[in-house]
């Protein structure tokens, strides 16, 4: 297909790129219960297209369309429309300059159960609060370099699919499987044991054998500020806190779970 110019900022043709909010992204798609999501830049493409996601529609600075975008562009099934025009267009069309000029709408997929995530897992992490896409992002980054099999989500958690939690996630949130779950003792039922990242009088240090003893183990990680529920703690099978020097108490979200990835994996 031949890439449509666009001249107008009220062109409803590319409304995904510039008038949805991401929560009506989630809901646009009238004749599925997918959605969509935008992922952003070049790279971040080609991997959500080597795991298979679905292409929509595809927005590019002209001078892409023969240079970054070029494999792309050719990898789209004939049918997904390819929008161009200039940079200074589209910066205003989207509300912000284009990261290496291409932003993809693609399918939103279903989510899978916690059955199948956990199905093959031996170490997975579970996001309790973190609503911050950057830190989503990173912990996802984080999870595929340093061996975590899954990722897990409460419902008061940022979307993993959000534009900026994709991009800081550098493509990693189409690797490494990832669902939600409403409480996180359902990991019983799958032979985990849980272990909460937080400062109380009994946790005990990230090096501890015993966790690295565990056949499975499922880390919880609350948020820097508020932390994980009194409930969540207390029902875990490990309080676990990182040992730390000049009286540092605790460390970014994000930032901790790349040190316990990396210690237990």
């Amino acid at each position: 297909m031949e890439p449509v110019v666009i001249t107008s900022l009220d062109d409803v043709r590319v409304q995904a790129f510039s008038r949805l909010t991401e929560a009506q992204l989630k809901t646009c798609n009238a004749t599925s219960q997918e959605g969509l999501f935008i992922a952003e830049s070049p790279k971040v493409i080609r991997i959500a297209l080597d795991a298979g996601l679905q292409p929509v529609s595809l927005l590019c600075e002209e001078k892409h369309i023969t240079g970054d975008a070029a494999d792309i562009i050719e990898r789209l099934p004939e049918d997904v429309p390819v929008y161009t025009g200039e940079r200074q267009l589209l910066a205003q069309l989207t509300g912000y300059t284009l990261t290496r000029g291409v932003l993809c709408a693609m399918r939103r997929p279903l989510p899978p159960t916690i059955e199948d995530v956990c199905k093959d897992a031996r170490r997975i992490v579970v996001i309790h609060g973190v609503c911050d896409t950057t830190n989503i992002g990173a912990i996802f980054r984080s999870a595929a370099a340093l061996g975590i099999d899954a990722v897990l989500l409460t419902p008061d958690s940022c979307d993993p699919l959000n534009r900026r939690a994709v991009r800081v996630s550098m493509g990693t949130v189409f690797l490494v499987p990832w669902t939600w779950i409403d409480n996180e003792n359902t990991l019983h039922d799958f032979g985990f044991k849980t272990a909460a990242m937080a400062l109380t009088d009994a946790s005990i240090p990230l090096d501890a054998p015993m966790l690295k003893t565990e056949p499975h183990l499922a880390l919880i990680m609350g948020t820097e500020g508020d932390g994980l529920p009194y409930s969540t703690i207390a029902e875990a099978d490990y309080t676990v806190r990182i040992p730390m020097q000049h009286g540092v108490d605790s460390l970014n979200v994000a930032a901790a779970a790349a040190v316990a990835f990396w210690e237990l994996r």
